[in-house]
């Protein structure tokens, strides 16, 4: 996959894509496999819900994320929260490439997201900003995304 620019200094794209991205850009790595475990360094199947790293770290120009998307949704609000601060901070500074798996669900939602939140997409709530994001950029979401944006898109990123 290539990157896709969403907007001027943010992008989305796969696993591939986070190697490429070079020292002159922040990365948001949507994925808990490889990233997440790499990043925090830990070789055990999951984090305790207790570590102060479970949902989110931050080291240097990187925000490391344990995300999985399965088909019921175990997103946490605090990860949303701290992918905004941390792309809020970044942004000013440096291009942000957000990065998944396959780049087709976790990425390009969040790429969604920020960009409705921020008024740079119309998103009065998730359909009317999936439906807006879909014309430009190749999406697939997983099925658990779709339903917590779905669920909790008022308390998003506000």
């Amino acid at each position: 996959m290539t990157i896709i620019n969403v907007m001027d200094n943010l992008s989305y794209g796969d696993l591939c894509t986070c190697a490429v991205c070079g020292q002159n850009c922040a990365v948001v790595h949507a994925c808990k496999e490889p990233c997440h475990r790499a990043g925090v360094g830990y070789e055990t199947r999951s984090l305790e819900k207790t570590h102060p790293h479970y949902l989110a770290m931050e080291r240097g120009h990187h925000l490391y994320l344990n995300m999985i998307d399965p088909p019921l949704p175990l997103f946490q609000l605090e990860s949303f929260a701290r992918f905004f601060d941390f792309v809020d901070r970044q942004i000013k500074e440096r291009p942000i490439l957000i990065h998944c798996n396959k780049g087709e669900s976790r990425a390009p939602s969040l790429a969604l997201l920020y960009m409705a939140k921020r008024g740079f997409l119309e998103g009065e709530n998730y359909a009317a900003a999936r439906a807006a994001f879909e014309v430009r950029f190749p999406y697939n979401p997983g099925q658990g995304i779709v339903t917590f944006l779905t669920q909790n898109w008022n308390i998003l990123g506000g």
